[in-house]
């Protein structure tokens, strides 16, 4: 058997299932979002067995994107976790079946506490569906599973729900990547979100005059290692850099280079970026520009560093 076609055909089985499924989302997605988002407590998630698993999923994506978010397993819901829900919070309650006798079970509870509900389901007829303040369909034809019996189209189809979900409630919060960064401190993506330049820049400013010559701007330069120097004038202010960039322009354009002197080649301004601000305003800077070194300055605008792109190149690219 040829298993690479066989896994082709299923990626196409559910990806078939969930463009047919965009076109059963409806105005109750809107109003789902508004709840949630309105809601004075948490957002509470049910699920057991596969969908339960999924859920916890969903759970975790909501409360990294703002979302304050739980997941309870139903059948434990039963045996003490209810104590965890109060009356300002919404539960959203997920079953493929609409029938699963540990969600059916909760529901009763969870009225007489008073929060409201929302079902996720693939049975708009169903018994939860029908208690539900809202429902949610998730409802394919086929199951991947040749049996028909594994969840399979169905939880992914519930997992991109939430995902929907996720995302839009996001959007309903004008969630931010600073924001994202609370709930997300650790590794290189944290680094990313919640460095700022002063952590990564180099403190060992290139350094020229306006009246240095041409010989020892080189020199600077390739001493100093970052493709570049800052020129300042005769009271000490910053007034220019010079790049590599501009001494290859500066050997094509002058015939005589022993005489030449700072001033008459570098770059008058320069692009600049205060220390406290976060590394991912350097980076937009850097690409809006197109540009691969910054000059980092204080509050009172002196050039305390320098930000190459060799210092957060793996920012680019971070691990979640």
């Amino acid at each position: 058997m040829d298993f690479v076609k066989r896994a082709k055909e299923i990626f196409q089985q559910e990806i078939c299932e969930l463009q047919k499924l965009t076109e059963k989302i409806g105005p109750e997605l809107n109003e789902a979002v508004e709840l949630i988002y309105s809601a004075k407590g948490k957002l509470v998630i049910m699920g057991i067995g596969k969908t339960g698993i999924i859920g916890h999923k969903i759970a975790s994506s909501l409360a990294s994107m703002g979302t304050s978010t739980i997941f309870i397993n139903a059948a434990e819901a039963m045996h003490g976790d209810l104590g965890m829900i109060s009356k300002d919070d919404i539960a959203l309650l997920i079953s493929n079946s609409g029938s699963s006798s540990e969600i059916l079970n909760v529901i009763a509870p969870l009225k007489k506490i008073g929060c409201r509900l929302i079902a996720m389901t693939g049975n708009l007829n169903s018994p939860l569906a029908k208690e539900a303040e809202l429902c949610l369909n998730v409802g394919v034809e086929k199951e991947a599973c040749p049996l028909g019996l594994a969840p399979t189209t169905s939880t992914t189809a519930t997992l991109v729900m939430g995902d929907a979900l996720s995302i839009c409630l996001m959007e309903r919060r004008n969630f931010k990547a600073e924001n994202y960064a609370l709930y997300h401190p650790g590794g290189a993506l944290g680094r990313q979100l919640l460095s700022r330049v002063k952590d990564e820049m180099n403190t060992d400013v290139p350094k020229v005059f306006e009246t240095t010559i041409f010989k020892d701007v080189i020199y600077e330069v390739s001493n100093k290692r970052l493709g570049m120097t800052v020129v300042y004038n005769s009271e000490n202010m910053a007034v220019g850099i010079i790049t590599d960039g501009d001494i290859r322009r500066a050997i094509q354009q002058f015939d005589e280079l022993k005489n030449l002197t700072a001033k008459d080649f570098m770059t008058k301004g320069f692009k600049r970026i205060a220390q406290d601000e976060l590394l991912t305003e350097a980076l937009e800077i850097m690409d809006l520009n197109k540009i691969t070194t910054l000059a980092v300055t204080d509050t009172h605008e002196t050039v305390v560093g320098i930000l190459s792109i060799h210092n957060i190149i793996d920012f680019r690219n971070p691990v979640h």
